[in-house]
């Protein structure tokens, strides 16, 4: 039995769904332990005499790896459109995996000087490269897997496996920011969070080589993508400015437990914990925009969160900055993580199930590079710089804002792709003379 024949009685097989899964959980595991752990990687690599300069140099090599993301989508999409969707996963997640075990063993800037952040930041570069393919392979896997009226479901899982990485880092680094002194974890503590999580490496590799491929499947739902070089064009344009604004929510998020720390002056261990709460809340409310979507269709999922989040975010923020206590920072971080991971999985399998089937990894894995690229990699050095050169710790709130406002215009002009709403509203057929 295939796959995809598997996927019409109720989806795909729960290891297949762990291979594709385990791709994007190491991902965001890594991509979130850099930047978790930015002030103690910084004085590892970058060390300066002013804090702030050592934590932009780590947020700018935060954002190489984002550089290298729009070439790997166009070499590992187009390899995933014509070869197929296995292989393309392969090779981003064993490239992910040496990149990050290679900054784990990276030797210190006082060891081996300044071959160190040069090292670190090809690595970044490598991982990006790999990341901007990964994407859109997984998820073209996994909506081609499910059946037409759970796709939403099958592909909200991914954002689950990013949320479970969401929590696993934060957690480990709460505990390693309790149980060492500062000087440990500078020295070697962050290094252990990424070695953790390599531990996913081998047991992803091994679970990808048996997936069975879904690109030259007979597809089981009708291509529902845009009929014209003009209905493409426009659907990649909205795509684009729906996942900019997601990104940029998303590494807002990111970065609050380095805002935490560097704004409203929270320990590590209680900052780090703001990832606690937005992995908790990514993971239930992931997971319920997925099904949600399925039944009442892409465009209310996407839109009424994100209204929520435009009304709510600049109070959020507020609250931060006037109490500064742990059950604030939590409360807010998880609040706007509910509300934007109720849209996220709307706002990705909408893009998706409106693409042709040929070219659905390749377009989708580029949109979402170049979106995270310009948007998503330069979120936080931006933000960092603009809270320096205004002195208002509310800058972050005004960004967030600004990009959920883009969002939203976006979101106006998508066309209902859930095939429960579309066939709810086709017209019916004329009945028999």
């Amino acid at each position: 039995m295939t796959v995809m024949e598997r996927g019409a009685r109720g989806g795909p097989s729960a290891r297949n769904v762990a291979a594709v899964v385990s791709g994007n959980a190491l991902e965001f595991y890594d991509f979130l332990t850099f930047a978790y752990f930015a002030v103690q990687i910084g004085r590892t690599f970058f060390p300066s005499h002013d804090p702030t300069t050592s934590l932009l140099a780590t947020l700018a090599t935060f954002g190489a790896g984002f550089l290298t993301r729009p070439l790997g989508a166009l070499v590992i999409g187009r390899m995933a459109d014509r070869v197929g969707r296995k292989p393309a996963m392969l090779l981003s997640f064993g490239l992910m995996g040496a990149g990050m075990l290679g900054i784990a063993a990276m030797p210190s800037y006082a060891t081996i000087g300044v071959a160190a952040p040069i090292l670190v930041i090809a690595l970044r570069m490598i991982q990006g490269f790999a990341l901007g393919g990964e994407l859109g392979s997984s998820t073209a896997y996994l909506m081609e897997a499910a059946p037409a009226g759970r796709r939403g479901f099958f592909v909200s899982l991914q954002f689950v496996g990013q949320e479970a990485a969401t929590f696993a880092a934060g957690a480990i680094g709460v505990v390693l920011a309790t149980l060492l002194s500062a000087g440990a974890l500078d020295a070697w503590g962050w290094r252990l969070a990424f070695l953790i999580g390599g531990v996913i490496i081998p047991v992803g590799l091994a679970l990808r080589r048996n997936l069975e491929e879904t690109l030259h499947q007979p597809s089981l739902h009708a291509d529902i993508g845009p009929a014209t070089t003009t209905a493409y064009v426009g659907l990649v344009v909205r795509g684009f400015m729906i996942l900019a604004a997601a990104t940029t929510v998303s590494y807002m998020l990111t970065y609050l437990a380095t805002y935490a720390q560097a704004t409203l002056g929270l320990p590590a261990n209680i900052s780090l914990g703001a990832t606690v709460a937005s992995g908790t809340a990514g993971m239930a409310f992931s997971l319920a925009g997925g099904v949600l979507s399925d039944r009442f269709g892409r465009k209310p999922t996407m839109i009424v969160p994100w209204i929520c989040l435009l009304a709510l975010a600049m109070p959020c923020y507020w609250l931060m900055n006037t109490f500064k206590t742990p059950g604030v920072l939590y409360g807010a971080t998880f609040l706007i993580s509910a509300l934007a991971s109720l849209a996220a999985t709307a706002n990705l399998v909408a893009i998706t199930e409106s693409l042709p089937r040929k070219v659905r990894a390749g377009s989708l894995a580029l949109v979402y590079a170049l979106a995270i690229s310009v948007f998503g990699g330069g979120a936080q050095f931006f933000v960092t710089w603009l809270i320096k050169v205004t002195g208002s710790p509310m800058a972050p709130a005004w960004y967030m804002t600004t990009a959920v406002a883009i969002g939203l215009v976006a979101m106006m002009f998508v066309k209902e792709s859930a095939p429960a709403r579309t066939e709810l509203s086709a017209p019916l057929a004329p009945a028999a003379a």
